[in-house]
C-alpha cells in the first residue's frame, strides 16, 4: 500500500471508531451549562495532524487563520493558545514603542467593567496599566454607557470591554466615545463569536478583536483563542509579542521571506546580525500546535449551525419562561444586536420569594447545570482584595486592591446585583429545544413550591 492509501484507511477507520464509540451519545439526565460537540470530522483532521508529525502551527493552522479573517471580513487573524492569552496580547500590543504618541504607558487608564471573567481586566494590570472601573446595566449585563464618559480622565487612553454572554454593547456610542477622545478600543469578544451589531460582527469594529475556543465556546479547539485587526502595524506587533517577541514574521520553518534577513541592523545588535534572532518586544511564546487548529478548523464549518442551535435555544427559553417575570428578569438586547448566545442568564428579582441561590440548588440537584456570571464582582474576588493594583472606580480617586471599602463597592450597585441575584443556564449546541423545554419545566416546578 501507498502512503497515502495507507492514510485513507486510517481515517476510514477512525470514521468507523467514532461511530461506535459515539462520544456525542445522549447524556444521562443533566442538562450541561456548556459543552463542546465534536463529531468525526474533528477527530479525523487531528488525526491526519498527527500524521504530518509537524507539531506546532502548520498547514491546518494557516488554513483556519485565513478562514477565520475571511468568515469575520478582516484582513488579520493570529490563533493563539488561550482567549486569556488573545486578551493579554490585544492590551500589550497597545505598548508598543512602535505605536510612538499613541502607546499605553505605565499609570494609563483603561476602562473596564468588573461583573465579568478576570483575563479581560488581568491584562490591564500586567502591564501596569490602571483599570477604570464603570457599572453595568441590567437584563444586557453589559457596561453602563451613560457612566463612561464620567470616568474618563486626562489619563484615560483605551476601552476594554466584553461583550456579555454573546450579546453586544451599544457600539455606536462606544465608538463615539472613543473617537471623540481618541481612545483605543479593544472587543473581548471570548464569548460573542458570531454576534452582530447591524452588519458586522463582534470584534471586528474596534481596533482589536480577540477570541477563545475553550470547549464552552461557539467552536472549540480543546484550548485556544485568536486575534483579528484591520491595522497592518498592529498585526504586526501581535504577531511579535506571540512570537517570543521577535522582529521577524517568518513563519515556521520558512526563512527570508523579508530577503533582508542578514542585512539589517537594529538596536544596538552588529550589522547584518540574523533578522530570525531579534527582538523587539517583550515578547511570550502563545502560539498553538496544528492538532488544535485541525481540530478548530472541522469546527469552523459547521459555525453556522451551531450559532442556529443556540439563538433557537436561547428563544426557546424567552418564550417558556415568559411568564416567569413577575419573579424573574430574562435578558434582552439592542435592536441593532443579533446575540450569539452563550448562555441564558437570568437574574432572580429583589423581591422575589426566594434567593438565587435557592433556585441554582433546585435547578442542579434536578438535571440543570448553572453558573454565575463569572468573577460576579471582581473587585471583591481575593485576587483584588489581596493586590497592591491600582484601580478607580468610575470618577473617584485611584486606591490600592488592599484599600477597598463597603463604601467603594458601593459606587457598582448593579455590579453587585449581579453577584448576588444573577446565573445563567445553557443554550449551547451540544442542548436541544426540548432540553430548554426540560429546563423550562424544573424552573416552573420550583416556583410553584412558593405559589402554594
Amino acid at each position: 500500500m501507498t502512503p497515502e492509501e495507507i492514510k485513507a484507511q486510517i481515517l476510514a477507520l477512525s470514521k468507523e471508531y467514532y461511530r461506535q464509540v459515539r462520544p456525542d451519545q445522549k447524556r444521562a439526565g443533566y442538562i450541561p451549562a456548556s459543552g463542546k460537540k465534536l463529531g468525526e470530522e474533528e477527530l479525523c483532521n487531528m488525526i491526519e495532524a498527527s500524521l504530518d508529525m509537524w507539531l506546532t502551527a502548520g498547514r491546518f493552522n494557516a488554513a483556519f487563520e485565513k478562514k477565520f479573517a475571511e468568515k469575520l471580513g478582516v484582513k488579520y487573524a493570529l490563533t493563539t493558545n488561550s482567549g486569556s492569552s488573545a486578551n493579554l496580547l490585544a492590551l500589550t500590543a497597545l505598548t508598543s514603542p512602535k505605536l510612538g504618541k499613541k502607546r499605553l504607558k505605565k499609570g494609563d487608564e483603561v476602562i473596564a467593567v468588573a461583573s465579568g471573567f478576570p483575563t479581560t481586566v488581568n491584562p490591564i494590570i500586567q502591564n501596569g496599566l490602571i483599570p477604570v472601573f464603570v457599572d453595568s446595566e441590567i437584563k444586557t449585563y453589559n457596561i453602563d454607557i451613560d457612566q463612561i464618559e464620567k470616568a474618563i480622565s486626562p489619563k484615560t487612553r483605551c476601552i476594554f470591554l466584553a461583550h456579555t454572554l454573546g450579546n453586544m454593547y451599544d457600539m455606536d456610542r462606544i465608538v463615539d466615545i472613543c473617537q471623540k477622545h481618541d481612545l483605543w478600543l479593544i472587543e473581548d469578544s471570548c464569548d460573542a463569536l458570531g454576534a452582530k451589531w447591524a452588519d458586522k460582527y463582534a470584534g471586528t469594529i474596534g481596533h482589536i478583536g480577540t477570541f477563545s475556543f475553550y470547549p464552552a465556546h461557539h467552536l472549540t479547539m480543546g484550548e485556544g483563542g485568536a486575534v483579528i485587526t484591520n491595522d497592518p502595524q498592529l498585526y504586526r506587533i501581535i504577531l511579535s509579542v506571540r512570537d517570543w517577541g521577535r522582529d521577524c514574521w517568518c513563519a515556521p520553518g520558512h526563512d527570508d521571506t523579508c530577503h533582508a534577513r542578514f542585512k539589517m541592523q537594529l538596536g544596538n545588535l552588529p550589522q547584518g546580525y540574523d533578522h530570525k534572532y531579534t527582538y523587539s518586544h517583550i515578547g511570550y511564546n502563545l502560539k498553538i500546535t496544528d492538532w488544535q487548529a485541525a481540530c478548530g478548523l472541522a469546527q469552523f464549518d459547521k459555525l453556522d449551525d451551531f450559532l442556529q442551535i443556540r439563538r433557537k435555544n436561547a428563544e426557546t427559553l424567552l418564550e417558556e419562561l415568559a411568564d416567569l417575570q413577575e419573579y424573574l428578569l430574562l435578558p434582552s438586547h439592542h435592536e441593532k444586536c443579533t446575540p450569539s448566545w452563550f448562555g441564558f442568564l437570568i437574574s432572580v428579582k429583589e423581591n422575589a420569594p426566594f434567593t438565587k441561590q435557592q433556585l441554582v440548588e433546585y435547578l442542579e440537584k434536578h438535571g440543570i447545570g448553572t453558573r454565575q456570571l463569572f468573577a460576579g464582582n471582581l473587585l471583591r474576588q481575593p485576587m483584588m482584595t489581596t493586590s497592591d493594583a491600582i484601580l478607580r472606580i468610575g470618577g473617584g480617586a485611584p486606591i490600592k486592591g488592599t484599600d477597598l471599602t463597603s463604601q467603594d463597592y458601593e459606587s457598582l450597585p448593579v455590579t453587585d446585583f449581579i453577584m448576588n441575584h444573577t446565573f445563567w443556564v445553557g443554550v449551547a449546541q451540544n442542548v436541544t429545544v426540548e432540553e430548554m423545554k426540560q429546563t423550562a419545566l424544573v424552573f416552573h416546578d420550583f416556583v410553584k413550591e412558593f405559589e402554594k
